[in-house]
């Protein structure tokens, strides 16, 4: 456990013991202290400040990074060269570069390399991606999606002062979007207008932001996402010219929500499969590192969010139309 993390203590380390023969060997941060209180709270054997002397262990197989975004880059560089499997979380640096010398890196020493979006493996976003492949809803027309919500208090920190970091809402929440439009229609986005703001929570990042996408299908997606509003409930809508799908609460940490389908023969709530979010991306990780095969979210899909989401940045710093440079990216 590279980073000693709310998400790695909450979710990430049981997750990872779910899995047959799996273990957490290693907690470690750039405070010793931390990584002690951390490895204790968890019941970690061991600890460290000390990145080299983690990555020396033999026992040692895979890390996961969730330590704060500026440092992704050395740390999963260095994993690599030790040939260890990395999963990281999103974003996967705070330069587009970067990630995809990371990503690169990952493909010429022949180790797995994923991005936690773990939103494409809710049974949720999936049930919904069935639907549209489906017909059901005929050609999508639309894409809504909204995910602005307050963020908690114990994460108000460098996410709402410290751009160089990574802080602010684009870099934090639209790469979950863009990683869910692309997820759910199996496209990118081809130009992108957008606004951003402080509304209350940023000093000096934006909080709030608003874009509109236009992808080469046609199709329009919307994306709002803000770290200010306590009630406004989170979801995606889903229009096509045969009906429409409604989505509540489903971005979330843990399973749940409801969704919805509307069509000429009337209104159908459409079940789906309520696992573990971060059970699902370890079961996914870990048999993608036993067969070679690729993860449900590859680190070109890491390299890929964080370009549409600088790119909204982009346009709403600007107010121009601004189109993703996808690098070659796969």
């Amino acid at each position: 456990m590279i980073g000693t993390s709310t998400i790695a203590g909450q979710y990430m380390t049981d997750a990872i013991r779910a899995q047959a023969g799996a273990e957490v060997t290693w907690a470690l941060s750039t405070s010793a202290s931390r990584a002690q209180s951390f490895a204790d709270a968890q019941g970690i054997a061991r600890s460290s400040d000390n990145l080299a002397e983690v990555l020396a262990d033999p026992k040692v197989d895979a890390v996961y990074i969730s330590s704060i975004n500026d440092r992704h880059y050395a740390q999963a560089m260095a994993a690599i060269a030790a040939g260890k499997h990395v999963l990281c979380e999103k974003p996967l640096a705070t330069d587009i570069d970067q990630a995809i010398d990371m990503v690169r890196a990952a493909d010429q020493a022949g180790v797995t390399f994923a991005t936690n979006h773990h939103m494409r493996c809710a049974g949720s976003h999936r049930a919904i991606r069935d639907v549209i492949q489906s017909g059901q809803i005929g050609r999508v027309l639309s894409l809504r999606l909204f995910h602005a919500v307050e963020l908690p208090a114990h994460l108000r920190g460098w996410r709402l002062d410290n751009p160089a970091a990574g802080g602010g809402v684009i870099a934090d929440l639209t790469v979950h979007n863009a990683d869910t439009a692309r997820f759910l229609l199996g496209e990118d986005p081809h130009s992108i207008v957008a606004q951003s703001c402080e509304s209350g929570f940023g000093q000096g990042v934006e909080d709030s932001a608003m874009s509109i996408w236009s992808m080469h299908s046609g199709a329009m997606v919307f994306s709002h996402e803000s770290f200010t509003h306590p009630y406004a409930g989170a979801g995606i809508e889903v229009h096509g010219s045969k009906g429409s799908l409604f989505a509540k609460g489903v971005f979330a940490q843990d399973p749940g929500g409801s969704i919805t389908l509307n069509t000429a023969e009337g209104e159908e709530e459409i079940s789906f499969d309520h696992h573990s979010l971060y059970g699902e991306v370890i079961r996914d990780f870990t048999a993608c590192v036993a067969t070679g095969n690729a993860p449900s979210a590859t680190g070109w899909d890491g390299v890929k969010s964080m370009i549409i989401a600088d790119t909204v940045k982009k346009a709403a710093q600007t107010g121009t139309v601004q189109s993703p440079d996808f690098r070659g990216a796969p």
